[in-house]
């Protein structure tokens, strides 16, 4: 550490790599924090933790007893031990109690994007909240057609304000805070959609995860999936280069890898629809090759999603339960209740192979799975454990054990480098670096060259 301190001294190391080196350390050290606490407050299991991304400062926890809690994780509402173990108590909660409280187990409660003036919950009582923070009332209701697995908002829209639904009902729901009205209902799914997240590099990009296998995506723009994944299309070595993207002249398409021949014919400009604006193209990075057979007998152009071939495909021999999109938007990572952790590159749609060492995950619950900022390591809820791998070598790098019965939700706290789980066992642990006490500091630098030597 006092080296890399000595090197960014003296201009060896770039700030940013310092930055990096630092955080590297402080991630690979994590253990069970013997200084921060979270006083938990629910008296059921832990379904769902989220930060507020603006500050990185408010933890907002959703449980099985229908309560909704928010933790301040920064400032520590009383000190115990000498005041070496900080305590942090519940700022705000909601439960049954409260005459717009939910009936029935929270599965998911997020945070509004861009302010922590609002926050989103989903409950197995069909229903969506939109609640403000400040007055803790509801603003906006959604009454669903089924409980409610899992909601997401995108974090880089900056066009919407929607909330995208997973219910039991096969159908995925996007639902408008600004209007109060649903503005999408996207059908493909053969059974319950348990998982649903938002592209980190586009915001009309949605996928989503079924009971039936089935791994989807949306350009919410147009009518219909552009692209299932299919666990059996695989992909070894380095990943095919991206496309240009809006090509400014009419282009032949180009093999997408060595094991396609098929060819797509020229592409024509694109009309203007009768308002005088044009529609825009899919990136390249959402497009999947498509069939040369892609017309129906009455000559109609059928979409990729549409293909019974395509239609058909499993990304899990079970229910998908979790999905996370790493942050740059060019891979997927998604757990499934076969117990298989695979990560996915989105250009090609194909499964990269990747040999995580997962042993058991919880079957009948949607999961809620983490990546450090770099996308460097997925943190996924195995039972009682929570496991770190490598995400793109499949390596454990650790194991944190300290809950009692199965591990449901972890989110990391990029600001602050500390995950954060709930479980079955009703608590919230936080793991952290070790901290480095003023003494041990003083005692690693006292030393005969940090010594004044003064003339008599």
């Amino acid at each position: 550490m006092w080296k890399v301190v000595g090197d960014r001294e003296t201009g060896k190391l770039p700030p940013y790599s310092f930055i990096n080196r630092i955080k590297s350390n402080r991630i690979s050290s994590l253990e069970l924090s013997n200084y921060k606490e979270i006083v938990s407050v629910h008296k059921g299991a832990v379904n769902s933790l989220q930060v507020d991304l603006i500050e990185g400062r408010y933890l907002l926890a959703g449980a099985s007893d229908s309560s909704i809690a928010v933790y301040d994780v920064q400032s520590a509402t009383k000190h115990e031990g000498n005041g070496t173990v900080a305590k942090h108590e519940h700022i705000l909660v909601v439960d049954k109690r409260h005459e717009q409280g939910h009936k029935y187990a929270v599965s998911s409660a997020i945070w509004y994007p861009v302010d922590t003036g609002l926050f989103i919950s989903g409950s197995y009582d069909q229903s969506v909240n939109v609640w403000d923070t400040n007055t803790t009332r509801v603003v906006v209701n959604f009454k669903m057609p089924g409980k409610v697995y899992r909601t997401a908002m995108s974090s880089v829209a900056g066009s919407h304000m929607l909330i995208a639904t997973g219910t039991e009902d096969v159908q995925v729901r996007l639902c408008d805070i600004a209007s109060g009205a649903f503005t999408h209902t996207l059908s493909g799914h053969r059974d319950g959609v348990m998982a649903v997240e938002w592209s980190t590099s586009s915001e009309w990009v949605l996928v989503t995860g079924g009971c039936d296998g089935a791994i989807r995506f949306w350009d919410i723009r147009r009518a219909g999936c552009f692209q299932v994944l299919d666990q059996s299309r695989s992909q070894l070595g380095k990943r095919p280069p991206l496309l240009e993207h809006f090509p400014t002249k009419v282009t032949t398409s180009k093999s997408f890898s060595a094991g396609q021949s098929s060819t797509i014919k020229a592409r024509t400009p694109q009309k203007k629809m009768a308002n005088g604006t044009g529609a825009k193209r899919v990136p390249s990075v959402y497009r999947v090759p498509v069939p040369s057979q892609t017309k129906s007998s009455t000559g109609k152009r059928l979409h990729p999603g549409l293909l019974s071939s395509h239609d058909r495909a499993t990304a899990h021999y079970g229910a998908v339960t979790g999905l996370k999109v790493t942050g740059n938007g060019m891979h997927l990572l998604s757990a499934g209740s076969d117990s298989r952790l695979r990560l996915w590159d989105i250009e090609s749609g194909c499964n990269t192979l990747v040999n995580y060492e997962v042993k058991r995950i919880e079957p009948r619950k949607a999961l809620q799975l983490a990546t450090t900022q770099d996308s460097s390591l997925v943190f996924v809820p195995c039972m009682t454990t929570i496991k770190a791998f490598d995400v793109w070598s499949g390596r454990t790098s650790e194991t944190f054990r300290g809950h009692y019965e199965n591990v449901n939700c972890c989110w990391f706290n990029s600001h602050d480098q500390e995950l954060y789980t709930g479980s079955n066992d009703r608590q919230i642990l936080v793991w952290s670096p070790p901290k480095l006490r003023l003494d041990e500091m003083d005692e690693r630098g006292n030393n005969e060259q940090d010594q004044d030597c003064w003339s008599d």
